[in-house]
């Protein structure tokens, strides 16, 4: 009975403790944007035009700049060795820039890869190299030199793993453009 009391009262003090950084909790009215329909379904009474407010898989979304930017092609390839655009290259390039100048709020990274034969060093270097010509030639297109920025993964991140196929090398020798929304257009 002692004991009993003794964690009572014990119990009691810690409770009437003032914790150092328990802020008082703030409270708001909670409201459930969905309400159920005639057959038992949720039906979404939201706003959806407020930013962030949109349903996963809304139509009225407008698509991620990637995902826009992927129509018109985000890869280029290079002969080995190679940082030379191809004709090819030079046309993914174009639409590229046309769709760059046409969404001002997005910046780019030009990626440059190379494939698995030859040394560390020269495939970063040769990485570098093919990064370089994308985004010369994104700039001579229009492009603003400011939104694109060049790096090099030289032989690290291989499109396809593969040790002496040629047309599975050929997949490696590239420079891939990866758009994002810029912070000032965010």
């Amino acid at each position: 009975m002692r004991l009993t009391l003794t964690l009572m009262v014990a119990v009691a003090a810690l409770s009437a403790c003032d914790m150092p950084g328990n802020a008082p909790i703030a409270s708001a009215p909670v409201t459930d944007p969905y309400v159920t329909g005639a057959n038992g379904a949720a039906v979404y009474q939201g706003d959806v035009n407020i930013p962030g407010s949109r349903l996963p898989g809304d139509a009225a979304a407008p698509p991620a700049a990637d995902t826009q930017f992927a129509a018109v092609g985000n890869t280029v390839y290079f002969d080995e060795s190679e940082a030379t655009l191809s004709d090819d290259a030079r046309e993914t390039l174009t639409r590229q820039a046309a769709w760059l100048v046409q969404n001002q709020t997005v910046t780019a990274t030009v990626e440059g890869h190379a494939d698995e034969p030859g040394t560390r060093e020269f495939n970063l270097a040769l990485g570098a190299r093919r990064a370089t010509s994308v985004r010369e030639y994104l700039v001579a297109k229009g492009v603003e030199a400011g939104r694109i920025q060049t790096m090099s993964f030289g032989k690290e991140r291989p499109a396809s793993i593969c040790a002496s196929e040629a047309s599975c090398l050929a997949r490696n020798r590239r420079a891939v453009t990866v758009v994002s929304q810029s912070e000032a257009g965010a």
